[in-house]
């Protein structure tokens, strides 16, 4: 039987619930599926550490998780601490130390769910998309001058490396060609941005080159929000930069019912490096004033960790079991239930436990 080491880093917020959640949910699979086992270690990283040490992690940190089969992550952030602080020195700090450099998010509507999306049909609204995750608009470069001074100045620059581009753009295409309709959307703004986003154009002509089984076409990051909107069902599969998929990733779980649903894999693809794996919300809180999570975003991200680690069909069993309770209603707040993180998670430990999944 294989046994996978895992890290848990369950951070902030909801991070503990929705992460001890999944957690709970994969024991439960393994038990019954009995192919594999996961051996777990826990690591209080977060802003708890930062206050208790002034730092997110501490040194050392990334060799120590270098060790794993996959990185567990929850959330991460505070009101009582700047939000740059806690994420460039945790979330950040680990994906561009393991060049986890293709992040990745699907969305669908899941069984038992509606889209918000009068017209749309649940086979319309079926995506995943691929997002730049090491430079581009969140590369780091940049700074300030003259601060306090009404001449103060501030750069965000955004860093396109025909290399970075390039290697994500050979994902993008090759997961498109993986799937069923073979296409793929790249997404960029190079009416306005003529150096970056027209590096992102001449790149993604040259890879579908190599690519003649893929249909691909090409849209403007705002033209493509309308296009999410209204004609969902011409959407297969979408690349686009660290900040334009970011933003269109988050639209995409909210068409799917709730941002709480949403996973997310930063995936580093030449497995130099463990991969890291969060629900990239867990819960509606943000949009609705809801402090409420909901772990099925936490489910569908365990779902993607145990495809990459070559456990395939127990990734689809527990995405049965997750859409067996989705379609019995129970749910939580921000889906249109009342449900706790408890009873559903009950309910989808029962949906394994029971053969169902």
């Amino acid at each position: 039987m294989k046994t996978y080491r895992i890290a848990s880093i369950p951070g902030d917020g909801i991070g503990p619930e929705v992460i001890g959640a999944g957690l709970d949910v994969l024991d439960a699979l393994a038990r019954r599926d009995s192919g594999f086992a996961l051996d777990v270690t826990a690591f209080d990283y977060g802003s708890d550490y930062y206050r208790r040490h002034g730092v997110m992690m501490p040194d050392g940190a990334l060799e120590r998780l270098k060790a794993f089969d996959a990185i567990y992550f929850g959330a991460v952030g505070a009101p009582d601490i700047p939000d740059h602080v806690t994420l460039w020195g945790l979330r950040l700090a680990i994906c561009q130390g393991f060049d986890q450099y293709a992040n990745v998010r699907p969305t669908r509507v899941l069984r038992g769910l509606d889209s918000p999306l009068r017209a749309c049909a649940p086979a319309d609204l079926d995506w995943v998309i691929v997002r730049e995750n090491s430079e581009g608009e969140y590369a780091g470069q940049g700074g300030r001058s003259h601060r306090g001074h009404a001449e103060e100045v501030a750069t965000e620059v955004a860093i396109f490396t025909r290399a970075g581009v390039a290697r994500i753009m050979r994902f993008a295409f090759a997961l498109a060609a993986s799937r069923p309709r073979r296409h793929l959307t790249v997404v960029t703004k190079s009416n306005a941005q003529r150096h970056g986003m027209v590096l992102w154009d001449e790149v993604a002509a040259e890879t579908a080159r190599d690519f003649p089984e893929v249909t691909w076409d090409k849209m403007l990051v705002d033209a493509m929000t309308v296009r999410m909107v209204h004609a969902p069902a011409s959407i297969d599969t979408v690349v686009a930069t660290n900040l334009h998929a970011d933003i269109l990733s988050d639209l995409a779980a909210a068409l799917a019912g709730s941002i709480g649903i949403a996973p997310t894999a930063n995936v580093n693809p030449e497995r130099n490096y463990p991969s890291m794996f969060e629900p990239i919300h867990g819960s509606a809180f943000d949009i609705t004033g809801k402090g409420i999570a909901n772990p099925v975003g936490a489910f569908w991200t365990a779902s993607q960790m145990l495809e990459h680690l070559g456990e395939a069909d127990a990734a689809r069993r527990l995405m049965a079991a997750v859409e067996r309770v989705t379609a019995a209603g129970i749910r939580t707040r921000d889906l249109g239930g009342d449900a706790t993180t408890a009873e559903v998670t009950a309910a989808v430990i029962d949906a394994i436990e029971g053969g169902n999944a």
